[in-house]
């Protein structure tokens, strides 16, 4: 399986360097790649692997032209990362595989639930009463579409995704729990991605909502009404804990929490293994996380963290009594 450099620039762009008919028969990274092999550069930090790369041909910025030049053939382009990107669904959608069933024979969906006709539901997958699948949506083996919950057009959810299974809801009484239904659902709107094993909970009383463009990783926890604006990106493992509200354009770092009943606004972008504890109502980066260290030193560490109200009032304190004495 190959593509020629001339179709790949007719098709995405950019100015080609060297011959359009030399075959790439693959992708790979700058450092491994081979002469038949097309890379990209976008960050800085790996600058100092071009000189030694055997790429057939390496997709660079408007600033590395000069850099290129003497390769065998590179492609010059605004932004070689979102190049790159394209390249990957080109290369898939020119070399996919022979398509099965649209609907796999072991998938079991309810007499009520309404399939767009071109959607793809893969093996063993269940798609209760009342659901939903948009045009042209995805559903990779062992998905489960939980009752009444709405996936929009264009979005691909991974293998075990889990959309619209109870919220985690109880009421407790006499030293016991008692459940609280949950009687909303769960709407997804359109070209939404959702990473294997992920799960979203319907809402207790209210719809826990998706919004356009959400990019969901491996393993994420998103709880009961929570709402997530478009186009906002979660790492593996990220926890948001129910009625939390996480504006557009977010990005959040993988293992990092968001407590619950939190609002984060548009344009936040939280550190990996970050704790969200309060609400965050400006955009731009956030960090909260420990240093790793010896377990020594970090317990050292924390038994200070635990004095810091305590150092913090006498502190006060010495400054009013500086105070007093300047004035008297």
């Amino acid at each position: 399986m190959s593509l020629k450099l001339g179709s790949i620039v007719g098709t995405l762009g950019g100015r080609l360097l060297g011959s359009p008919d030399l075959l790439m028969t693959g992708l790979a990274p700058l450092q491994s790649a081979h002469s038949h092999q097309i890379s990209f550069l976008s960050q800085p930090r790996y600058r100092s692997q071009l000189p030694a790369s055997q790429a057939g041909c390496v997709i660079v910025g408007v600033d590395m032209e000069d850099e290129v030049k003497d390769r065998l053939s590179a492609i010059i382009t605004d932004d070689p990362y979102l190049y790159f990107a394209r390249l990957t669904r080109l290369w898939k959608s020119e070399h996919r595989q022979t398509a099965g069933p649209r609907i796999h024979p072991s998938a079991v969906i309810d007499s009520t639930a309404v399939i767009a006709s071109d959607a793809v539901v893969g093996p063993l997958c269940v798609i209760e009463r009342g659901a939903q699948l948009g045009a042209g949506t995805v559903l990779k083996s062992r998905v489960s579409i939980g009752e009444d919950c709405i996936v929009g057009a264009r979005c691909l959810l991974h293998s075990g995704v889990v959309i619209g299974a109870d919220g985690f809801g109880f009421a407790p009484h006499q030293g016991q729990w008692e459940k609280i239904e949950q009687l909303g659902a769960v709407r997804i709107g359109d070209d939404v991605e959702i990473g294997a094993n992920t799960c979203i909970d319907r809402g207790a009383l209210e719809d826990t909502v998706i919004e356009d463009g959400v990019k969901l990783d491996n393993l994420i926890q998103i709880g009961h009404n929570v709402h997530v604006g478009r186009h906002t990106a979660m790492a593996g493992c990220v926890g948001v804990a129910g009625s939390a509200r996480i504006g557009a354009h977010c990005t959040v770092g993988g293992g990092a929490v968001v407590l619950g009943h939190l609002t984060v606004a548009d344009h936040v972008h939280i550190s990996a293994a970050s704790v969200v504890t309060r609400s965050i109502l400006k955009p731009g980066q956030y960090t909260g996380m420990f240093p790793l260290d010896s377990n020594a030193n970090w317990e050292k560490n924390a038994a200070t963290l635990k004095q810091l109200s305590r150092l913090r009032d006498r502190i006060k304190s010495l400054e009013s009594d500086n105070q007093n004495n300047k004035e008297n």
